[in-house]
């Protein structure tokens, strides 16, 4: 699979994300790609929490949190009841996140101990949030 067929994959989640969440609190969903003038970690990590923009903050990490489907459409549901609108998912470059981001960040998640490819991790965290929007939506999707 190439970074094409990742990038793809992370659209249609995105898209169909979108189009179940919004409903109900959930969307609209957007993946937005960050570039940096500059290489390394901490300019990613500038540039990260430069767009965060007053929303929650969450860092994607092998040392995070592990979240089963349901308990992670729990938290995002906990967070729109709670009034927050907007809640920016940070996938790390090559050599993972600054410190800075981590410490920023309301939630480090994990994707299990595995290191993953950003365009992997980005696929996976889009199918996820539509899980989750399935799943606050009460449809068939998602089975226990």
């Amino acid at each position: 699979m190439g970074a094409a067929a990742e990038a793809k994959l992370a659209a249609d989640w995105v898209q169909r994300a979108t189009r179940t969440g919004r409903a109900h609190g959930l969307g609209p969903v957007e993946i937005i790609e960050i570039e940096t003038r500059l290489s390394g970690r901490t300019s990613e990590g500038n540039a990260l929490l430069s767009r965060r923009d007053g929303g929650l903050l969450v860092a994607c990490d092998e040392r995070g949190a592990v979240f089963s489907s349901r308990a992670f459409c729990e938290q995002l549901v906990r967070w729109r009841d709670e009034g927050h609108r907007r809640v920016m998912f940070a996938v790390g470059g090559a050599d993972g996140h600054d410190p800075m981001v981590r410490a920023a960040a309301d939630l480090t998640l994990a994707f299990g101990p595995q290191t993953w490819p950003h365009g992997l991790v980005r696929a996976m965290l889009a199918e996820q949030i539509y899980r989750a929007t399935t799943l606050a939506a009460g449809l068939p999707y998602h089975r226990d």
